[in-house]
């Protein structure tokens, strides 16, 4: 990062006040970013006392807590919003009125960053792809920067001044405030409802992701969802996925007489899918996007599917943890809307209805406003115990009910993890039981009872590991 002389400095403290909202990790960044360039910096919070309060920087000499200060966001220059803020936020929305400049660290990021940008959206599969192109660079030499909504903010990538490569997985949150982003590839994985009780509706959580292609060199697209496609010029470079073969220079799967499943690229067989560690048509299509966007990117074919053979995928995602008493636990905490559930149903459905299996679906949490009877067809084919946890465990047993769901689904109240498990037992004891995998994939926030996805996940991997010592 460069140095600011003492004029620079001057200068940027000069240009106004910048005020940020939301002392999370980015929020932190932010703060760290802007006091090193030398801005006047101060932080809001509506946290009585934020925990990374004590990290901040001495020069934020402005801290006003315990509420989102309205009048301080007035004397603003520019106002940087975390993205757990919403932009309705009485005090945000009273600035915007006021013509205030807001954005998020995104923006910050894109504009100071001199490295192509591969960025990544999606309702489901972001970190899996993010984590799978940023091992893909690494593996073929190229000096990465992995960060943005996966867990390590945008700003602090800049640190390293022999980065190559920046990949950004962006959430609709991050991306509602960010205006010609300028990626080398940008892509919308896939879109299904999430966050409707933030973005209104599907309209507007399609817009904000769509935000991702504003200045982009090239393009991912997804043919099997059609709200993937971006509204960008026809001679902009692109490449396409999908789960049948593909045209010439794009990607697909091909399967062979014998049914062997290959990951191909135009008439190209790449890869057998029995290669893979990651398992069930989500990922396969994970795959293609990660090599779609490694070659638009520059990388390397052979280099590519070589680290694809060897990931194993993320925690809380689709995860193997183990067997016990003849049934295989899956844990897909980060499942938390319903488009992810789909994709782990029918990934995981597909591995065991070979074997006349079915599967036992523990969902439930804080539904986010989600219409849950959109996971009938899928529970109907590959389900035949759905367990219900969490707030919004009853409604979401009155929507699957109000929908066609098969005589044949058994649906369970339980509450919480513990009564789920007590209540596997139960239903699976029985010699007729088909269960032969226990999957849990919420399609809910956890924070009605949890920290986080990944607690509940950890939870519910605990839970199994103490079945399989009690067996």
């Amino acid at each position: 990062m460069t140095t600011l002389t003492a004029t620079e400095t001057l200068l940027h403290k000069g240009s106004g006040l910048q005020v940020v909202v939301g002392l999370g990790q980015s929020g932190l960044s932010v703060a760290n970013y802007l006091t090193k360039q030398g801005y006047h910096v101060a932080v809001t919070d509506s946290q009585p006392t934020p925990a990374l309060a004590e990290q901040l920087p001495a020069a934020v000499d402005i801290r006003q807590f315990g509420a989102i200060d309205a009048e301080l966001l007035q004397q603003a220059a520019r106002i940087i919003i975390s993205p757990g803020i919403s932009l309705d936020t009485n005090a945000v929305a009273a600035a915007r009125r006021a013509n205030i400049p807001v954005v998020s660290d995104i923006q910050l990021f894109c504009e100071a960053c001199t490295v192509p940008i591969v960025a990544i959206t999606g309702s489901n599969a972001k970190s899996t792809v993010t984590t799978l192109v940023g091992q893909m660079a690494a593996d073929a030499g190229v000096n990465v920067g992995i960060g943005g909504n996966i867990g390590v903010p945008a700003l602090n990538l800049l640190a390293n001044p022999d980065m190559q490569l920046a990949v950004l997985e962006l959430s609709s949150f991050q991306l509602e405030t960010v205006t010609n982003l300028g990626a080398q590839v940008a892509t919308v994985l896939n879109m299904s409802p999430d966050h409707l009780d933030r973005h209104g509706d599907m309209l507007g959580y399609h817009q904000a992701k769509h935000r991702i292609f504003q200045g982009a060199k090239s393009v991912v697209i997804n043919r099997e969802d059609a709200l993937t496609r971006p509204l960008v010029a026809d001679n902009l470079p692109r490449l396409s996925t999908g789960i049948h073969a593909p045209d010439k220079g794009h990607y697909g799967l091909i399967t062979d007489p014998e049914g062997q499943i290959y990951l191909a690229r135009g008439t190209e067989r790449l890869l057998s899918a029995d290669k893979l560690q990651i398992k069930g048509r989500h990922n396969l299509l994970n795959a293609q996007a990660a090599l779609a966007l490694g070659e638009l990117a520059g990388l390397p074919l052979d280099s590519m599917l070589n680290t694809l053979q060897q990931f194993t995928g993320l925690e809380h995602r689709c995860q193997y943890v183990a067997t016990a008493a003849g049934l295989d636990y899956f844990n897909d905490s980060k499942g938390t809307n319903i488009g992810s559930t789909m994709a782990a149903i029918e990934g995981l459905g597909a591995v065991y209805a070979p074997k006349d299996g079915k599967l036992l679906l523990i969902l439930g949490g804080q539904g986010k406003g989600q219409q849950f009877g959109e996971l009938t067809p899928f529970i109907n084919k590959y389900v035949s115990q759905v367990l219900f946890i969490g707030e919004d465990a009853k409604q979401i047993e009155q929507h699957l009910r109000a929908t066609k769901l098969s005589d044949e689904v058994a649906l369970h109240q339980c509450q919480t993890l513990e009564s789920a498990f007590a209540t596997i037992q139960q239903v699976t004891i029985s010699s007729l039981s088909q269960v032969q995998a226990v999957l849990l994939s919420p399609a809910c926030a956890s924070f009605d009872q949890f920290s986080g996805y990944a607690a509940r996940g950890e939870h519910f991997s605990q839970l199994v590991s103490q079945l399989a010592t009690d067996i």
